[in-house]
């Protein structure tokens, strides 16, 4: 999304500017052009030079600077930009925003550019919950800026609490939205990801690979197009998505409930989830000592979610994956057609590439009315998004 955007970073007086350089590195990476504007503040805690080694173009700090002959440059970059972002943002940067005050090139600028802003809080706890600041960030959040909340910690001042510039990647995450055409608005989208965990006894349990790097895409990218997600995850290391309500489950049954509570309050259900098919039909209470040198266990049949949701689906829209290492398009087709799915996500799991734990994976769409699209290996977000385009069709539909 941020491939050659052009993108005006702005960077104000405080401690956190020193992360601008992070940001930038962020942004260069992924091959956006970053044009940065500092002000005099900003450089007391970081050189222009930096950033200008690191984005690759100049640096600008000067109102009256001539960017071309004769084009100045709070209005050539205000109209180049396509986005700009303001990391750190200072109390005394939004006051002057929310005030209307250009006295400086970034003021300037952001007064003059007609592209989204997104500012980036960071100061101390009690400047950023002084009632002044917060009805600034209010009044300019109604005139269209974007602002995204810092998090918190230890500051620079030795304190703990709210103030700390937002980690780099939830910064260019909500870049990212920001540039995201908003086609999935208003619809609700319940999406589960991860392996379930199914008790041996307190010490073990039975699994399986999955690291829901699939699911966890599906629900970032729908997000950004502008869906209310709500995400249903099994065991996971990877980090909630932003603007996502989480619900946390183990096993298949945890699975079961938290689907079935929320079903009736979404318009689409994505089942990326590697639910377990059995579970132990004798859990133990305590840890199952080494003995004879077989052991049995007996299994029983976990509830099988989307079938149950398939029978009560009505005019929502159900998106089921099959997972195989053979006849991959005959058994997806039937599982679609058993389960009154409206779309299937095929993976061969023998191919290099697809399936469990990696960042990219190979797919084939196959949808109710017999459409068939297979896709080439790609990462698992721009998977994501092929997949949310052919839910789109149905939810417009």
């Amino acid at each position: 999304m941020l491939r050659n955007k052009r993108v005006l970073l702005g960077v104000t007086g405080g401690i956190a500017a020193y992360k601008s350089a992070e940001l930038v590195r962020a942004l260069v990476k992924r091959e956006a052009s970053v044009k940065v504007v500092m002000t005099k503040s900003a450089t007391e805690f970081l050189t222009p030079l930096t950033l200008q080694t690191l984005s690759g173009n100049p640096v600008y700090t000067e109102l009256f600077t001539l960017v071309r002959e004769a084009d100045i440059a709070h209005v050539s970059l205000a109209e180049e930009a396509e986005i700009a972002v303001v990391a750190p943002a200072t109390a005394n940067c939004i006051g002057k925003l929310a005030s209307g005050i250009a006295d400086d090139l970034l003021g300037a600028v952001l007064m003059a550019t007609k592209a989204p802003v997104l500012v980036c809080p960071a100061m101390n706890t009690g400047m950023y919950q002084n009632r002044i600041v917060q009805e600034n960030m209010e009044k300019l959040g109604r005139h269209g800026f974007a602002f995204l909340e810092p998090a918190s910690g230890e500051l620079a001042c030795k304190s703990v609490g709210v103030g700390r510039l937002p980690e780099i990647e939830d910064i260019v995450e909500e870049m990212e939205t920001l540039l995201t055409p908003k086609d999935l608005s208003g619809c609700r989208i319940l999406v589960t990801a991860g392996p379930t965990r199914e008790r041996l006894d307190p010490v073990r349990f039975i699994t399986n690979p999955s690291s829901g790097k699939m699911g966890y895409a599906l629900a970032r990218m729908a997000r950004r197009r502008g869906a209310e997600v709500t995400l249903v995850s099994g065991p996971s290391a990877l980090a909630p998505p932003r603007g996502v309500r989480i619900v946390s489950v183990t096993s298949a049954m945890e699975m079961h409930d938290a689907v079935t509570e929320r079903f009736a309050d979404a318009d689409v259900v994505i089942k990326a989830a590697a639910v377990a098919d059995y579970r132990p039909a004798e859990p133990s209470g305590s840890k199952i000592k080494k003995g004879k040198e077989t052991l049995m266990l007996r299994l029983e049949r976990n509830p099988d979610i989307i079938a149950a949701l398939g029978k009560k689906k009505g005019g929502k829209i159900l998106v089921g994956f099959a997972m195989e290492t053979e006849d991959l398009l005959a058994r997806a087709r039937r599982k679609m057609k058993d389960k009154n799915m409206d779309l299937i996500v095929a993976n061969d799991l023998s191919r290099a590439g697809a399936g469990f734990e990696g960042d990219t994976n190979i797919i084939t769409l196959i949808d109710r009315d017999g459409g068939l699209q297979e896709l080439p290996l790609m990462d698992k977000k721009d998977a994501a998004d092929r997949i949310l385009d052919r839910i789109r069709a149905y939810v417009r539909t």
